[in-house]
């Protein structure tokens, strides 16, 4: 028998529960998919994208990695936004992190774990660039604010790459967005507002806080 009997006797329940709340839901599934968003979040286990947003199988668009980082080297990634953007014409993208984050909190300890240590050196990038936000925090608040700091530079380098930018250029309709999920309460907050020009992503990049939201972290049961 094989070990993820379990799994697809879960799959096969909920299938059924599907088509029979949504008669027909699979089949136009298949035709075609339509979403209007694209969630580059993290790939950790406790942040299911469509469950935390309420979505559906085919609303929502997914790429998820360890910390939620885009960068111009990752071609797994670009190629996702790429698609989203030019083929399904998405309308926004989400950049979603999350308090908690054990890529976060690698990167901040500089422990070594291996071949991901080159991947979360993106992340201690951030905190180096950013030592003035996170000098004199306690360590708890400096792990949270760690988290959004991380989103916004990831939001800035999303709408600096060609994708983003030819679409802007081409007049389509596409924003860019940062949130942090807070895995205590299963609650979203958006940490900038709507980012839909490049000067808007300039802005975030020199530190105008009018585009900036308040740091949850400074919120006092911040885990």
């Amino acid at each position: 028998m094989s070990s993820l009997t379990h799994l697809i006797e879960k799959n096969r329940t909920w299938a059924a529960r599907m088509e029979a709340e949504r008669p027909g839901f699979f089949q136009a599934l298949y035709q075609q998919q339509g979403p209007e968003y694209l969630w580059i979040g993290c790939s950790d286990s406790r942040v299911p994208a469509n469950e935390i947003v309420g979505m559906l199988p085919g609303e929502l668009f997914v790429h998820r990695n360890v910390a939620n980082v885009v960068v111009h080297s990752d071609l797994n990634c670009l190629s996702v936004m790429q698609f989203a953007v030019d083929v399904l014409q998405v309308k926004h993208i989400i950049v979603c992190g999350h308090y908690g984050c054990g890529g976060v909190n690698a990167a901040l300890e500089n422990v070594s774990l291996g071949l991901i240590d080159n991947w979360l050196r993106h992340v201690q990038d951030v905190a180096r660039q950013h030592h003035h936000d996170l000098e004199g925090l306690e360590d708890r608040k400096k792990r949270a604010r760690l988290c959004e700091l991380n989103v916004l530079e990831q939001v800035v380098n999303a709408s600096r790459t060609t994708i983003v930018k030819s679409a802007w250029e081409n007049g389509q309709e596409l924003s860019v967005h940062g949130l942090i999920y807070d895995v205590k309460d299963g609650l979203l907050h958006n940490l900038v507002e709507d980012i839909s020009h490049p000067d808007d992503a300039d802005a975030l990049h020199a530190g105008d806080l009018k585009k900036v939201k308040r740091g949850v972290a400074s919120l006092p049961d911040t885990p």
